[in-house]
């Protein structure tokens, strides 16, 4: 045969195949790697945002006896190395080159404080570096003294310059150490440390701040802050009779973690453990790290990611393939005539099956390599699936031709009318289709029991098993429902509507598979729809509740009356709410809860609107669920106060979720002592920054902008809104070519009906009657299906990493998208009803009918 010749006659089918092909070759392979792309940025920002004692590796060794010190830096240099030699390949691309080791006591108490004041000794390697001398010098070479009739060591040290004044120190002060083993500190200086906010400081904030620790029982805190010595010093400091630790830091580079590795990363971390710990001789080597959380909260946000994407995308596949399948319907349709002829004089099944998948083959191909091609476009890594996709769009198309044309061709001459007499059901099908069913129900129950957390693959089946049940529920229900309006039009004097409701009944397969295709597409962009407004939806409530106002401005000092007097002056301030927040003693004992005064009733009036609600309350306490069923009990803040419970809520938006928590009125307060304020109104958030130093500022708008604009969050919705545009267009595609296919037969119908004075308003009627049922039957499950998916897999696939951590299960019914979707098919079908009646009207009776026909 000759291809080239066939493929210029039917060159506009061709044409649309090409366009249809390179979509979906691109969207399968383009998609994937976008958002790959997303999960790798999403992995890095979450090491680049996590605090670097928590990301990096730290390996350490208590020292216990003066044989397991190390008093030079060439010992600390060479356990360096070592731990960087047997770092696992997996973990050697997230090193940098530049790490930092430290030596440290702890739990170091001034003598004669009572254990109330605590001076820890610290040695950085990088100390130099790191800080700047404000006051005195650098430490120096140690010394010793007489005490107690025994010789001590003197260390120099400097001490951070905030901690001089909280702990009442000043530079040249001599400090004992110690309750029997003394030391002396000699503080000869005190310093800054260049960039406070450099995570290096992550892993020695004991160094930069006082750390304040309340004892079990106690009223008073006790006070530690680790003071700096120089490498000359490590010559003297040992273990005897202190805890003394040595620390190496692996710094992780984040930017070169991917989320395909991030399993194996996690891997290898418990890897490097193993191995260090086997290098002591001593006291064992520990790793401490907080890489194995970082990379578990992370595969668990992405592994509901991948899920989300696997639905979408596949059902995405599926509608792509079948509207290529509708195509090639069309194609075969159109060189049935030609085929027939072939085989009619000889022609092998395989030559005139070879023949037309070459035709198929002509428009495929290149459309396959050209939507791979551009893929490439698409940044993120390579996946399998990005060769994969677009080799299993070309083989579908043109195996699905050759399997079509083989079939139909399979005897000479062949004859079919399918519309006059239909082949029943075997048996076997019917079983098929119940056990698809059943295994659909099962999975869906499954589903919402065990969720996907146990990896069960089956699972992800699911809604595809419930679609393709939708689809065979509606294929198997579909005639009855028309035979009983068939028979309603039967009773009536009108032809029209009985042969086109009959028609319509009787409809052959290229009919139904549009079913297949519009069904899933509906249901999977509904779906997508739903997702993506529950998600939306449930951030808006995250932000709200994270914040607890539209602008939250909350500081560790008092702020003054005029300067709240200044905030209610700022240009846009419509309303500001003051509150005083603390830590308060319930009863007498030990027993803490945090608690906010306010007035709960201007509160209220400045969440008008907003998605979280607050209770009233005039008098007593609101109570957390830890501190309810107290009835009257008593509080230590500022003086003693009685309170009665009001009621007991579950968290106070803005401030409290768990824990031991109240909220109070302002009266309960005798003396106001403002540090909080909840302001309503479009103020700058950078006038109040400026006005207020001391304070926070947080917005409602900034803390929904920060959960959108996650990279795993803004994957999952960008990927719904594509999916959800794509099948839509899809599923007009689908209607279109379910009139083109079924064109040529029914403009015969038309033209044969014409002959016995069928009019051009009654042909229009008639194709519209025919073609209506299928698209407003399919449209109605498709949208259903699409609003109950979210609905019996949602307690099965947690959301809650895209939401600010909160639940999505308020998957309100917007119909807005699903009617538009249904719209727009309906019309589709109706404009190409009527488009099909104007081009058979001029058309000549004697170039559709054969001879014979009218006899």
């Amino acid at each position: 045969m000759r291809i080239a010749l066939l493929t210029r006659v039917h060159l506009g089918t061709l044409a649309v195949l090409f366009v249809l092909a390179l979509s979906a070759s691109l969207l399968v392979a383009g998609l994937p790697r976008a958002t790959q792309a997303s999960f790798d940025e999403a992995l890095r920002r979450s090491l680049a945002a996590a605090p670097a004692w928590q990301a990096d590796l730290t390996v350490s060794v208590e020292s216990r006896s003066p044989e397991e010190d190390l008093h030079e830096r060439g010992q600390f240099d060479l356990r360096d190395r070592r731990w960087r030699e047997i770092l696992p390949a997996t973990l050697r691309p997230l090193m940098t080159a530049a790490g930092h080791m430290s030596a440290k006591t702890t739990l170091t108490p001034v003598t004669g404080t009572g254990g109330q004041t605590h001076i820890n000794l610290g040695w950085l390697s990088d100390a130099a570096q790191r800080v700047d001398w404000v006051q005195g010098r650098a430490p120096g070479r140690p010394s010793t003294m007489r005490y107690e009739g025994a010789t001590i060591p003197v260390f120099e040290v400097g001490i951070v310059a905030d901690a001089l004044r909280e702990m009442d120190l000043r530079v040249g002060q001599t400090k004992m150490l110690g309750e029997n083993d003394y030391v002396a500190v000699k503080i000869v200086g005190s310093f800054q440390a260049r960039n406070p906010g450099d995570r290096y400081w992550s892993h020695n904030l004991d160094i930069l701040q006082v750390t304040k620790i309340q004892p079990p029982g106690a009223l008073d805190f006790e006070k530690h802050i680790t003071s700096l010595i120089s490498d000359e010093g490590l010559t003297a400091l040992s273990s005897k009779g202190r805890n003394l630790s040595y620390h190496w830091i692996l710094p992780i580079d984040a930017r070169g973690a991917s989320a395909l590795a991030a399993p194996y990363i996690d891997a290898a971390v418990a890897e490097f453990g193993r191995v260090a710990a086997l290098q002591s001789t001593g006291s064992p080597y520990h790793l401490d790290t907080g890489l194995h959380k970082l990379l578990g909260d992370f595969l668990a946000a992405l592994a509901t990611a991948q899920t989300v994407m696997y639905l979408v995308l596949g059902g995405l596949l599926a509608v792509a393939l079948g509207v290529i399948a509708l195509v090639v319907l069309l194609l075969t349709d159109r060189l049935d005539h030609t085929l027939t002829m072939a085989r009619a004089r000889g022609g092998s099944l395989r030559q005139v099956a070879g023949a037309a998948a070459a035709v198929a083959g002509v428009a495929v191909v290149p459309a396959g390599l050209a939507g791979y091609g551009l893929s490439f476009l698409v940044p993120g890594p390579v996946l399998p699936v990005v060769h994969l996709g677009p080799a299993v769009v070309v083989l579908v198309a043109v195996g699905f031709t050759a399997a079509r044309v083989a079939r139909t061709h399979r005897t000479p001459l062949h004859e079919r009318r399918d519309d006059v007499a239909a082949s029943r059901t075997s048996a076997r099908r019917v079983t098929l289709e119940v056990l698809v069913v059943a295994l659909a129900l099962v999975g869906a129950y499954l589903l919402r029991a065990r969720g996907l957390a146990g990896g069960d693959p089956f699972l992800l089946l699911v809604p595809v098993g419930l679609t393709l049940a939708a689809a065979l529920i509606t294929l198997r229900c579909y005639p009855y429902p028309l035979r009983l309006f068939v028979r309603l039009a039967a009773r009536g004097r009108a032809a029209v509507p009985f042969l086109g409701l009959t028609r319509a009944a009787r409809a052959r397969s290229a009919s139904v598979l549009p079913v297949l295709i519009l069904l899933p597409a509906l249901g999977v962009s509904v779906f997508a729809a739903v997702i993506s407004d529950g998600i939306a939806s449930t951030q808006r409530l995250a932000s709200w509740q994270q914040v607890g106002a539209p602008v939250k401005l909350t500081s560790d000092i008092e702020i003054p009356a005029a300067t709240i007097s200044q905030v209610r002056g700022l240009a846009g301030v419509e309303q500001v709410v003051i509150a005083q927040t603390g830590r308060v003693q319930v009863g007498y004992g030990a027993e803490r809860a945090e608690t906010i005064a306010v007035d709960m009733a201007q509160w209220r009036r400045i969440l008008d609107g907003a998605p979280v609600s607050l209770p009233a309350l005039a008098d007593g306490a609101l109570v957390s669920p830890e501190l309810r069923g107290r009835g009257t009990f008593e509080i230590g803040w500022q003086s003693r106060v009685k309170l009665t419970t009001r009621g007991v809520i579950s968290s106070v938006p803005g401030f409290y979720t768990k824990g031991k928590f109240m909220v109070v009125p302002l009266s309960v307060l005798t003396r106001l002592a403002v540090n909080t304020l909840l302001i309503k109104g479009d103020v700058s958030l950078d006038a109040l920054a400026r006005l207020v130093p001391s304070a926070t500022v947080e917005s409602q708008e900034r803390a929904l902008s920060a959960i959108r604009d996650d990279p795993l969050t803004s994957a999952v919705r960008w990927a719904l809104v594509v999916v959800t545009v794509a099948l839509g267009s899809y599923a007009l595609v689908a209607v279109v070519l379910s009139l083109v296919v079924g064109a040529a037969e029914r403009a015969r119908t038309v033209s044969f009906l014409r002959t016995l004075g069928l009019s051009d308003r009654q042909a229009q009627r008639l194709t519209v009657l025919e073609i209506l049922p299928m698209i407003l039957l399919t449209a109605s499950v498709g949208l259903g299906l699409g609003l109950f998916l979210p609905f019996a897999l949602g307690p099965g696939v947690d959301l809650s990493s895209y939401a600010g951590d909160l639940p999505v299960g308020d998957y309100s019914l917007d119909l807005f998208t699903p009617v538009a979707l249904a719209a727009g098919l309906a019309a589709v079908a109706v404009l190409g009803a009527y488009a099909h009646t104007a081009i058979s009207r001029r058309r000549n009776l004697g170039a559709v009918l054969r001879v014979g026909d009218l006899t």
